[in-house]
């Protein structure tokens, strides 16, 4: 007997789209690119071995960061297979300064934005440690011809997508319409993405808490008891928990948004304001993790409804299972 083939991320998305009778099919056919520049930077993730993707380009990005060959890779090719789709008013990159204009030879007047971390965890590219690509769609609300810093500095709360793409023992999509969360796995021998993971929930309460335990005497007080709160021995409630810390966000996110548990990533001496970005990383995957039914806050403020100041704002993030976030929430509260 064939083997049966499963939903296609391509059939998911033409019936998503039904469920909008006014849609015109541009998001569906920018939905379709992200994917086809997701297989490319795929590709090359499983090949990194075996050709010049591994090591260092020698250039640091706008965050102060040494930029990884495959890095570099993975921004190019996500710009080059979205910006002549006519589908986007702009794009912004994690490693990119400024916003990323559609230039003129391509068609105009796009009414979506694309935000993107092109290979988050790429300090562990070299060791073979999972990494993803991280992406987050909102509608253009300006009226200028062209894509504005406004139409970029929206709350999660409007984003119309977000994803991510992880790269690791497979390759798999996570995806959220804002109607809840699916998984697609990449079937290298077909070429196509199959629904793996349909309605993802995330549990209540996990049994894992991931933290940089590295930057511990660093932290304020508040974010030292809630870490605390997880190690501390209790067994009406499940504790201790289990640590599990990858040091590759999407891999840590994505292990705890199946199993349940906690990412924190407080801030610290070093990044007052925390570390990680909230339009590339944070916001995008709050609202996947909401719609799985966990949650995700700041400095005991959702992610959700941060108003961004700037494209590279940064924010400590407290993400995972719902009930573990909300003690987060209690301890930061705290004086």
């Amino acid at each position: 007997m064939p083997e049966r083939l499963g939903i296609t991320i391509t059939k998911h998305i033409a019936a998503s789209q039904r469920n909008f009778p006014e849609a015109s099919g541009d998001f569906s056919g920018l939905m379709t690119e992200m994917i086809v520049a997701g297989k490319v930077i795929h590709r090359a993730v499983t090949k990194a071995g075996l050709v010049d993707v591994i090591g260092k380009t020698g250039s640091m990005n706008v965050q102060g960061e040494e930029v990884a060959k495959l890095d570099d890779f993975a921004n190019l090719t996500l710009i080059q297979k979205m910006d002549h789709t006519g589908y986007l008013c702009g794009m912004a990159s994690e490693e990119m300064e400024d916003l990323i204009e559609i230039d003129d030879k391509h068609p105009q007047g796009g009414k979506y934005t694309l935000a993107f971390d092109p290979l988050d965890g790429s300090s562990n590219i070299d060791a073979n440690v999972s990494i993803g690509t991280i992406f987050s769609i909102h509608r253009k609300i300006s009226d200028a011809p062209k894509g504005i810093v406004d139409d970029f500095l929206q709350v999660g709360r409007k984003q119309v997508a977000a994803g991510y793409i992880i790269y690791g023992s497979a390759t798999m999509l996570v995806l959220t319409f804002g109607n809840g969360v699916h998984g697609f796995t990449l079937d290298p021998s077909i070429g196509e993405f199959l629904l793996s993971h349909p309605n993802i929930k995330t549990p209540p309460r996990g049994k894992i808490y991931s933290v940089n335990e590295g930057n511990a005497a660093k932290w304020d007080e508040r974010a030292t008891r809630a870490v605390e709160y997880f190690k501390t021995d209790d067994k009406a409630t499940g504790r201790p928990y289990s640590t599990r810390y990858i040091g590759s966000l999407v891999a840590d996110f994505h292990r705890n948004l199946l199993y349940g548990g906690i990412f924190m990533y407080p801030a610290d001496k070093s990044n007052p304001n925390g570390k990680l970005r909230l339009l590339y990383e944070a916001s995008p995957l709050a609202f996947i993790c909401e719609q799985a039914g966990g949650a995700a806050i700041s400095n005991g403020e959702d992610i959700l409804d941060i108003q961004p100041t700037s494209l590279h704002q940064r924010v400590p993030l407290y993400i995972g299972s719902k009930d573990d976030v909300e003690i987060c929430r209690d301890f930061l509260a705290r004086k």
